[in-house]
């Protein structure tokens, strides 16, 4: 069993940023493909960013320039740093951690970018 705890929600203008990091427990994040998923209200969850255990990344295009997903093997966490923040990304942000048939997610996180 993996063990995600997300933080770094925050209410924020438009425009500014924010890191959200997911800290993992019981399994190693550099072995995994970890992903960022965001969920608005009244709509699916999406995947937002990802990240290989061989270090590749790929992005959701509404968010590729402004986003980065990066992981820290030392302190088994996986941030997504979010910056010219836009009030479409308010949403619950998720950690998503993927093993071979093995899938965990995290309680998510609340991001609010106001106009």
């Amino acid at each position: 069993q993996v063990h995600l705890v997300e933080s770094g929600g925050d209410l924020v203008q438009a425009g500014g940023s924010l890191r959200l990091s997911c800290a993992a427990a019981g399994g190693a994040v550099s072995i995994a493909t970890m992903g960022w998923y965001r969920q608005a209200p009244g709509k699916q969850r999406d995947l937002v960013a990802r990240i290989t255990k061989d270090g590749d990344t790929d992005y959701v295009d509404s968010v590729k320039g402004r986003f980065t997903i990066s992981r820290d093997k030392a302190e088994n966490t996986v941030y997504l740093q979010m910056n010219m923040l836009k009030p479409e990304d308010t949403a619950v942000y998720f950690c998503n951690y993927i093993f071979g048939e093995y899938t965990f997610w995290g309680q998510g996180t609340r991001v609010t970018v106001s106009s």
